[in-house]
């Protein structure tokens, strides 16, 4: 995994690769039955109240803790290509959908390379500050980094559901 942050510009790159068809990939982004099962850093538990993957739609899910608190996101889907890209605004919210500004832009890009797939993520923060306070404690990096192995674990559980068959 590639991790980079540039504060002139306000903005963190993520690049990791496959070993997973783009289809299966792009899956686990973009269905919430998927999206559930890794997007969380283990203990938390990722729960989608509502999905829209379309332009204009939305996903309104919560970061569970281990003890049943919440904490709730919302992601607005900005524009779609089906199989290479999608782009979301993304902002913390409270159990009303109210979202709690500034938030940050997330670009994904999705590039097949025979049967593994590399993902793209760029995040550009509205404000410094906003990116400073996520980045401070290494919870983000190290959430990041964990939900990725999660996202690796479940692509081969998948893959290898999907030879069986």
């Amino acid at each position: 995994m590639e991790f980079i942050v540039n504060k002139e510009t306000k903005t963190v790159s993520i690049t990791k690769e496959f070993d997973a068809a783009c289809d299966l990939v792009w899956d686990a982004y973009t269905k919430a039955e998927l999206l559930d099962q890794w997007w969380a850093p283990k203990p938390f538990a990722s729960r989608t109240k509502v999905m829209e993957f379309r332009e204009g739609g939305r996903r309104f899910y919560a970061m569970v803790t281990p003890d049943g608190q919440e904490r709730w996101s919302v992601q607005r889907y900005k524009s779609i290509t089906p199989k290479t890209n999608f782009k979301f605004f993304n902002a913390f919210a409270d159990e009303n959908e109210n979202l709690q500004l500034p938030g940050s832009d997330w670009d994904f890009s999705f590039t097949e390379n025979g049967d593994k797939t590399t993902v793209h993520v760029s995040i550009y923060n509205e404000s410094l500050e906003r990116m400073e306070r996520i980045l401070a404690d290494g919870g983000f990096v190290e959430g990041t980094k964990m939900q990725l192995e999660n996202l690796e674990e479940l692509l081969a559980t998948l893959s290898e559901k999907g030879a069986k068959q």
